[in-house]
């Protein structure tokens, strides 16, 4: 299925170039995976990043989370942030959902272990959420070890977006949300580096809508004679790069997601819980290795500039494909949820006349 994205649409975000799939995956060694529950009960899912073809387990790799709030149910951070280090895949699915997702993740990592002759007595998934009871019969928990399982066996470089997984049944700026991803290339005279971001998007109003700093939501809004509502819903991106940045950097970047957040109009509300995952596939290491001391290749703080620039392009650009990608979408209560497509034709951005906005 062809999917239409902003650059479909002549729409550039930002100055840095583009990898070649404009996803995260064009990260080396990181693949996508759904499922999707899409029955009349339930518009729910689960996706799954795995950070390295390798066993995680064994193959940690640096990573930092950062909450910039934390209206949110997000299983494994607090190791992830005393340890500086990532030793699963991730997921990522609805609210009331987390714990039957975080078991099967353990029994996953479980196997494959076992499978590897690696001993397993303790292991920190990470399983972040967002709540998708506009949509979904949250309470009766569609997502287990089965979808999970479904969604690993799924994991590839080249993924859909939009209402599909995890993102089935998300709402952002009042709109259909769900799955974005972007990715940028950073050029150094080392080589070349790619950073990459995945959205879960469940956030935001319509009247704060700002697109190519164009602010579309107040006419939207009165299109649809939408009451003014609360930022709420949450936002999870994760964001992978092969630039070697330590725990302490990578925290340092995930900060800067928050500015693309800001750009497409979220002022980051009570209800909304924003929390972000970084990761690095440069400078793995085998808890199993001998020996007190590691080498590492460090990056030059003098050059952050250029991930903080990365990280805030992929954010804005992921969660505004999220929009684009998504359908129209029916909940289990009757309630629709327009596509941002289906009320905006994003040909007339750029048009010098509010009134072609909308043809």
């Amino acid at each position: 299925m062809t999917q239409k994205r902003a650059r479909d649409y002549g729409l550039t975000v930002g100055s840095l170039p583009a990898g070649p799939r404009n996803l995260i995956t064009d990260v080396p060694g990181v693949a996508v995976g759904h499922c999707t529950v899409d029955t009349a009960e339930h518009k729910t899912g689960v996706t799954v990043l795995l950070p390295c073809p390798e066993n995680p387990f064994v193959h940690k790799l640096p990573a930092a989370a950062f909450v910039l709030n934390g209206f949110g149910k997000t299983a494994g951070l607090v190791q992830v942030e005393e340890l500086g280090t990532l030793e699963t895949p991730v997921a990522l699915t609805n609210t009331l959902n987390v714990g039957l997702v975080h078991d099967a993740l353990v029994e996953y990592m479980a196997r494959r272990c076992e499978t590897e002759g690696v001993s397993l007595r303790s292991v920190n998934p990470v399983v972040c959420e967002c709540n998708d009871s506009s949509l979904n019969d949250i309470l009766h928990r569609a997502v287990g070890q089965e979808e999970v399982f479904a969604a690993l066996r799924s994991a590839r470089a080249d993924f859909a977006l939009g209402d599909v997984g995890a993102g089935k049944g998300m709402i952002c700026h009042d709109l259909k949300g769900g799955i974005g991803s972007a990715s940028r290339r950073i050029l150094l005279e080392e080589g070349e580096f790619t950073l990459g971001v995945l959205a879960l998007t469940n956030h935001g109003n319509l009247s704060d809508l700002t697109i190519a700093g164009r602010h579309i939501g107040p006419a939207l809004a009165e299109k649809l004679s939408a009451k003014a509502a609360p930022d709420q819903g949450s936002c999870i991106l994760l964001l992978a790069t092969d630039l070697p940045l330590d725990a302490r950097q990578l925290g340092r970047t995930a900060r800067r997601l928050s500015v693309g957040l800001a750009r497409l109009g979220s002022y980051i509300g009570h209800g909304s819980g924003e929390v972000f995952l970084a990761f690095s596939t440069a400078n793995p290491y085998d808890p199993r290795s001998e020996g007190a001391l590691r080498a590492t290749v460090s990056f030059a703080e003098e050059q952050m500039d250029l991930p903080f620039r990365a990280a805030a392009e992929c954010a804005e650009e992921a969660v505004l494909d999220s929009m684009l990608c998504a359908h129209t979408v029916t909940g289990w209560d009757g309630r629709t949820v327009p596509a941002l497509t289906d009320l905006w034709n994003p040909n007339t951005l750029f048009s010098n006349k509010c009134e072609h906005l909308f043809e």
